[in-house]
């Protein structure tokens, strides 16, 4: 099929859609993994699922998908270091990021303004991309804080 849409032109729009950032982590081998995601949101509440687009070239996301479980960490404005560590590629993205891990045997980010614990449910190839569905098992939230957010591909806070 021909390309009708400019790669760059496609960025400046739907960079125009204010999105939340996430980190997904989980332990592989004991070791904390993750990366840095805006491209989630939920998806079903019967069963309860969520839904995210990962890069086919993350080199997290194998390590990921074999422990068949991860957490949804739901950054808060205070957390751009850590997006910052866990967008970039390397081996210890968590050097400096205080985690615990979650009731499921996933990886909770200290300060984050909620977490949704997931167990895989799919994954399906979507172009350069792939499309994770995963069952919530656990979540939990702050009462206090605003999130981190990502517009024009700059990070954001909003007021609510």
């Amino acid at each position: 099929m021909e390309r009708l849409i400019d790669p760059a032109d496609f960025r400046d729009v739907l960079g125009r859609f204010a999105s939340g950032i996430t980190v997904v982590a989980a332990l592989d081998a004991g070791e904390p993994v993750g990366f840095a995601c805006q491209s989630f949101a939920s998806l079903s509440l019967d069963p309860p699922l969520v839904m995210l687009a990962v890069g086919r070239s993350s080199s997290s996301w194998p390590r990921i998908e074999r422990a068949g479980r991860f957490c949804v960490n739901i950054l808060a404005e205070d957390q751009r270091d850590t997006c910052a560590a866990l967008g970039r590629s390397g081996a210890d993205k968590f050097a400096d990021v205080p985690w615990s891990v979650g009731e499921h045997g996933t990886v909770r980010l200290d300060g984050a303004l909620a977490f949704v614990e997931c167990v895989l449910h799919s994954v399906h190839e979507a172009g350069d991309h792939s499309l994770v569905t995963a069952q919530v098992v656990a979540l939990d939230a702050r009462e206090d804080g605003r999130p981190l957010l990502f517009f024009r591909s700059r990070y954001a806070v909003g007021a609510f």
